[in-house]
Order: C-alpha cells, then sequence, then structure tokens
C-alpha cells in the first residue's frame, strides 16, 4: 500500500470547529476572532485577563544540527503535545508559522509531518491569517517614509549614506541582496544603495515574537534605530513618526493563532524569526498565555540547539522571564549516519560503526544543554529502515552521555508512538531539577558575550573581528546597549561557520563579518561566515511542483 504523503493526511484530516478546540483551553467563544472554521485568533482582552493564573511547565523542543536526512523536530514537537494528550495532561503546544520563502524553496513548510501534524496545514504554509503580510507591510511603511522625509527636506538631518533600514519581502530572492533605489530623476528621490532581506529577518519580525502586548510594541517600534545622521548620532523610527502607524498595521497580527492538531489538540502557531538569522521562537504573547491555559506547553527552538535553542534559552528566556523544564533534543538514525561520513543516497543501509561516529554531533548538544541546568532526553525519531542495532547504538551512546534517548514512532502512529517520550518528560518535570540559568550575564561586555557562545557552544579557538567592529561594540556599549544579549546569524548545518563541517568540530575560528543593532527586538545581531539575511532559491525549486489539481486541491506543497 502507498505511503500517505504530509498533505494527503492532512486533507483527511476530521477537525473540530475552532470554537470547540478554544473550549477545551477555557476560552470563550466570544473571545476567538475566527478565520474560517479551523482557525482563529484569541483576543487581547482574554489573554490579558489571564494575567494572575499560575503558569504551566514549559518543554523546549530542539535538535541536532540539520542535515539532508531529516531530523523531524516540529513532527516530535506536534507528537509529543499529542502524546501528553493521549497520557491524560492537558497540554498544548506552541509552533512558528512558516515562511513563503522555504516553501516555494527548498526546506518545506513548519506544521510537522506524517501522523503528527498541525492543521490546517495548507493555509499554515501560505497566508494563513495574514500575519506575514502585516510584518511586511509595517516594516516596509518605514523604509518609505525614511526616504520620504529625506525627499521633503530632511529635517532630521539624516545621512543617506547611513540609512541602515532595509526592505523585506516573504521570498527567496537573490538578486535583491543588494539595488540600487530611486533612479529616474529628482522626481524619484536621491539615488541610493538599498536591499532586501527575508520577511523573518525583519527586526519587526523578531519585535512582534518578544513584545508582551501593543503597548510594548510601540514602544519596541519606536526604538528602532532606522539611520545615523553625519555626527553619527542615531535617527529612530519615533523621530520619522512611523511608530503609530506600523502598530495599527500589527494590531492584529500581535493575537496569537489558535489551530488544532490531527488528533484534535490545541496547538499556538504565531511568529516565524529564522533561527539561522534572528532568534528562532514562536511569541512571547503565544508561549506566555500558553502557559495560563494549559498545564504543559511543548514549543520549538528553530534549527539545531546551537542555534535555536542557545537564543531560545538567552534571548527569549531571559527577556520573557520564563524557563523551560525539561528539554527534548531530536535526532535520527539517519541523520547520525549522514554526521558519520555516510551519503545520503547510502543512508538505507545498516551502518552501526557510522551512527556512532555520527553520534559526536548529539553528544556536543547534549553537553551544551545541560550546560543550561536543563535536564535533556534525547527523541529517536524513528525512520522504518532504522535498524535495532543502529537504535541500540544511539541509545548506549546518550546513556554514556548521562541522558536517555527514547524511540519515538509519531510520524507513523501519532500519540501512539510519544506516549513513552510523553511519560518520561512528565516525570522528569516532577522530579524538580531543573535550575535554568542563562549562558551569560546581562553586564559582560558584548564581544565577551560573542567569544562566551563561540568557545562554549560552537566550541571554537577564537573569535575573528576586525577593528571596527570591535570599536562599534564599544560604541554602543557607551550608547546604553551593552546589556543587550547576542543573536548569532551563522550557518545551521555545522558548530562552526563552514556549513560542510559536520559532526562536533574544534580548533576552528569564528568570523564576524558584521554587527547589527537591534534595538528595538533588544538584541546585538553578530553576522559570520557567508550566511545571508535573503536566501536565494535552490536550482530546482518546490514552487515548480506547486500546482492546483483537477479537484481544485494544492498538490506539491508536500
Amino acid at each position: 500500500m502507498a505511503v500517505k504523503t504530509d498533505i494527503e493526511i492532512a486533507r483527511a484530516a476530521s477537525k473540530l470547529p475552532i470554537q470547540e478546540i478554544g473550549t477545551k483551553l477555557g476560552i470563550p467563544t466570544e473571545s476567538l476572532v475566527p478565520y474560517g472554521h479551523d482557525k482563529a485568533k484569541v483576543s487581547a482582552e482574554f489573554i490579558k485577563a489571564q494575567a494572575g493564573k499560575e503558569d504551566g511547565k514549559l518543554i523546549l523542543v530542539t535538535a541536532i544540527n540539520p542535515t539532508p536526512a531529516g531530523e523531524g523536530k516540529t513532527t516530535t514537537t506536534v507528537g509529543l503535545g499529542d502524546g501528553l494528550n493521549a497520557i491524560g495532561k492537558n497540554a498544548m503546544i506552541c509552533i512558528r508559522e512558516a515562511s513563503l520563502g522555504p516553501c516555494f524553496g527548498m526546506k518545506g513548510g513548519a506544521a510537522g509531518g506524517g501522523y503528527a501534524q498541525v492543521v490546517p496545514m495548507e493555509d499554515m504554509n501560505l497566508h494563513f491569517t495574514g500575519d506575514f503580510h502585516a510584518i511586511t507591510s509595517a516594516h516596509n511603511l518605514l523604509s518609505a517614509m525614511i526616504d520620504n522625509h529625506i525627499y521633503w527636506g530632511n529635517a532630521l538631518e539624516i545621512d543617506s549614506r547611513r540609512v541602515v533600514w532595509r526592505r523585506v519581502m516573504d521570498m527567496n530572492d537573490r538578486a535583491l541582496r543588494e539595488i540600487t533605489a530611486s533612479l529616474g530623476g529628482a522626481t524619484n528621490g536621491f539615488p541610493s544603495i538599498a536591499g532586501f532581506d527575508i520577511t523573518v529577518a525583519s527586526e519587526v519580525m523578531a519585535i512582534l515574537c518578544l513584545a508582551n502586548d501593543l503597548e510594548d510594541l510601540e514602544k519596541r517600534l519606536g526604538d528602532i534605530i532606522v539611520a545615523y545622521r553625519r555626527d553619527k548620532t542615531p535617527i529612530y523610527c519615533r523621530d520619522i513618526k512611523a511608530d503609530g502607524a506600523m502598530t495599527v498595521l500589527l494590531k492584529d497580527a500581535m493575537q496569537p493563532n489558535l489551530v488544532q492538531t490531527l488528533e484534535n489538540n490545541p496547538a499556538f502557531v504565531h511568529g516565524g524569526p529564522f533561527a539561522n538569522i534572528a532568534h528562532g521562537c514562536n511569541s512571547v504573547v503565544a508561549t506566555k498565555t500558553a502557559l495560563k491555559l494549559a498545564d504543559y506547553v511543548v514549543t520549538e527552538a528553530g534549527f539545531g540547539a546551537d542555534l535555536g535553542a542557545e537564543k531560545f534559552l538567552d534571548i527569549k528566556c531571559r527577556k520573557a522571564g520564563i524557563a523551560p523544564s525539561a528539554v527534548v533534543l531530536v535526532a535520527t538514525v539517519r541523520a547520525m549516519k549522514m554526521n558519520g561520513g555516510v551519503a545520503k543516497e547510502d543512508l538505507n543501509g545498516e551502518n552501526i560503526d557510522a551512527v556512532k561516529q555520527g553520534c559526536a554531533n548529539l553528544g556536543r548538544h547534549i553537553e551544551n544543554l545541560k550546560q543550561y541546568g536543563v535536564p535533556v532526553v534525547v527523541a529517536i525519531n524513528h525512520f522504518t529502515l532504522d535498524t535495532e542495532g543502529e537504535v541500540a547504538a544511539v541509545q548506549e551512546f546518550v546513556k554514556s552521555q548521562g541522558s536517555e534517548a527514547i524511540v519515538c514512532k509519531h510520524w507513523a502512529s501519532g500519540s501512539e508512538g510519544t506516549k513513552d517520550l510523553a511519560e518520561r518528560v512528565v516525570s522528569i518535570i516532577d522530579e524538580g531539577k531543573a535550575q535554568f540559568a542563562p549562558l551569560y550575564p546581562d553586564d559582560m561586555p558584548l564581544f565577551e558575550k560573542i567569544e562566551t557562545i563561540a568557545k562554549r557552544i560552537y566550541r571554537a579557538d577564537e573569535v575573528l573581528a576586525d577593528k571596527t567592529i570591535r570599536d562599534q561594540l564599544h560604541a554602543w556599549e557607551e550608547a546604553g546597549y551593552g546589556h543587550l544579549p547576542i543573536c548569532v546569524a551563522k550557518t545551521q548545518y555545522s558548530f562552526s561557520t563552514d556549513p560542510n563541517l559536520r559532526g562536533a568540530p574544534t580548533g576552528h575560528s569564528v568570523p564576524v563579518r558584521e554587527v547589527r543593532l537591534s534595538a528595538g527586538a533588544g538584541f546585538i545581531v553578530v553576522i559570520c561566515g557567508a550566511i545571508m539575511t535573503m536566501p536565494g532559491l535552490p536550482r530546482v525549486p518546490s514552487a515548480e511542483v506547486i500546482k492546483l489539481n483537477d479537484d481544485g486541491e494544492i498538490e506539491g506543497l508536500f
């Protein structure tokens, strides 16, 4: 019998009306803003009314460095949420929204897979409730108002050579990375070098995901530095007077989106900053609201633990005042083999030696996560061709690292395949051993923070940064930004800045190419290696096979 695709499984789902999902969480119908029958936003008034309630327990799902073999982090997040409900717990999940760029490019969507999915899958991976469009519009409104201010006399004395606010769009388009704007004569403004980032890399996206409410959102938007004068003093978004209109555009986007899993369990899908460029976590509003509504909240951080989990723990948890009670680290036998040197086309054959060799990457992540004082359990996302010997090799290795690895079969069996993991996570939380602490204190100098991440998480020997970068960091410290955390933008495929260096490399250096101050979001972006804030499409993009079939259904999305 042919195995059903993700989209076929999602299309056959037996969904409940979204009001019934809200009822499970104690959300009355009048506090939901429906977007059709199967998705809704939760009103700001209802969220505000939950402030006095006790918080549930937070569970972070992260993963090893991604490989072409696939790890299934979102699938495991969904599977664990379903598994917790299946063993009688009141649990919900919190994940990010999908960017159109990867959907039509290479990575795919962000709704899980197999029988551990969030639905409606097609909507989530396309326009959903319009949040990304609102973020794109708010960001580009600011861009237009900056150029307009310069055109109409430049009362703020903006140095047009030092405008640092780029434009964004939610698509992979390498042609827009660097452009020349305002050509065509005086009526079109002053010619300038400009460029686009992808929407998920926008500081507005990061702000929306870190803001506590609309008032906090507007303040953070106002704090955005958009340009500098000739004397290098900053121009803020509030100086351009764009913060109010941007907040209006983002009013509805600030409300978390409620949807459901295939097993009709509640899920918040909200926000979507990239983890290799931005901080890679769903919104603080969604997570903190979920903690008021459920006893257990399962959330994920993007890409491998060196990026997503580090930023979740050092940025999101620090800023939001939350802490995980347990961390689930997702790995696959296939990815271990790839890290052990096996080519993708040879992964189907048993190779226990390669599994053992590839486990170094997994071990490094376990060690790193334990530095934060939170218990770690490994979820082996099971594939049908995994052999007993290969699985046993992973479990033995993880045991030698002072942790444990549990086989999960949620892709094929839904919650039935994650009950063991769910039971173990609950028992770990009940033991109450978590003593979370960030990797570095707020008052550490900025360059030392970068070095701390590079040496303790990436295991690099040194950070390479020229004098202009170090001087810039000192200038920001003197301007009052020294307390901010660091958001490293680097490749997701390796602990190093070389995407081809798999496993657990040591003896490497971290070259810092550029630093950017995200004053509104509240972190310093450190761009390392050849990472791009505007991705390009692959040679054969997914968009080539996405179409509507004769029944008007979407084909090729998965």
